[in-house]
């Protein structure tokens, strides 16, 4: 079979996706115009033609902007059941979608419209596409902990419908070490921990991460490689890395995706795995960001098996749901 082909064949997990950032222009509009909202853009077009970032806050002024046509239950729904079309059609057994609230609610979006809609999707996409699926709370690290503080309440009274927290949003001068007391209080209350750290900001950052938040994961991760006693630590203790190369590339932490660092984890021992982060916005769902990756940095059979198999054994889910996927993986040829 052709290289995209097996890449669709993977079974595999997207760790790293920001659900509201899987809004394409098309629904945006469609969402804006239903709901009575004004976007900043004129078109489906104007809106694309902005998708030219030069850093994450770039990014983030336009993410924001187009989360405004965001309002009802039924939006959110029908946001993540796109995603999760998607998501089947690139061979993905697993998603855990990071969510974040604050977004919504400084809108007047009560956290249980946003939390409703997207749960009533990952229940259907079970049933509809077999794909199983975690919702992650995200804070927004540009925002006080406090602030922080007060989403947790709003999301404990839900909180078994909420697997895990993450710390996303502008990275520069926001170190995890910020949010410590926030996390502390998340580990209480039994939710896994993930943080993004080290895609703009400094390995400093992600050491922070691990040693103050506890998390199970880094997102992003990727300049852990100028830290050889960080990627020492990263490789000892197999925590993964959930890189997202094509978003690297349209924010800029590489200048092409042939310069990628991807490979060179790998090829450490580092738990690395490849997601879409915001496909709406970066250029490609996960299957595009395998097979682009594997084309610019030569990766092989053998290195996408391992890198799928590393999304699974990194995924939060129990070994009964993890072994059928590994198996499908096991006889999956590698030439």
């Amino acid at each position: 079979m052709d290289l995209e082909t097996y890449i669709r064949a993977l079974p595999k997990a997207e760790l790293h996706l920001h659900i509201e950032g899987s809004l394409e222009p098309e629904m945006m509009f469609a969402l804006a115009q239903r709901n009575g909202v004004t976007l900043p853009w004129s078109s489906v077009e104007a809106t694309r033609a902005a998708y030219a970032f030069s850093d994450l806050q770039s990014f983030l002024d336009l993410y924001y902007a187009g989360a405004a046509a965001l309002i009802h239950e039924q939006d959110f729904y029908e946001l993540a059941m796109a995603y999760f079309a998607r998501a089947h059609a690139d061979g993905v057994v697993h998603a855990e979608l990071f969510f974040d609230p604050q977004t919504h609610t400084e809108r007047g979006v009560a956290f249980q419209t946003v939390l409703d809609g997207l749960e009533r999707a990952c229940d259907e996409a079970r049933v509809q596409y077999g794909i199983s699926s975690r919702l992650i709370l995200c804070f927004l690290r540009h925002l006080s902990e406090d602030e922080g503080f007060a989403t947790l309440e709003q999301a404990v009274p839900h909180v078994s419908r909420i697997h895990g927290v993450g710390l996303d949003s502008s990275e520069k001068g926001h170190p995890p070490s910020k949010f410590a007391r926030l996390f502390a209080r998340c580990r209480e209350l039994g939710l896994h921990i993930v943080a993004h750290a080290g895609e703009e900001g400094p390995p400093a950052y992600i050491v922070e991460a691990l040693d103050l938040l506890k998390v199970e994961r880094i997102d992003h991760g990727v300049r852990a490689a100028e830290d050889p006693a960080l990627v020492e630590r990263l490789v000892r203790e197999q925590t993964p890395l959930t890189v997202c190369p094509l978003s690297n590339i349209k924010l800029c932490v590489f200048p092409t995706l042939q310069d990628h660092n991807l490979k060179q984890l790998l090829d450490a021992g580092l738990k690395v795995t490849i997601n879409s982060d915001d496909p709406a916005y970066f250029g490609g769902y996960i299957g595009q960001n395998f097979l682009a990756t594997a084309e610019a940095l030569h990766l092989s059979r053998a290195e996408l098996k391992r890198i799928a198999r590393n999304s699974l054994e990194a995924s939060f889910v129990g070994d009964a749901e993890r072994t059928p996927w590994l198996a499908r993986l096991d006889a999956l040829p590698e030439d």
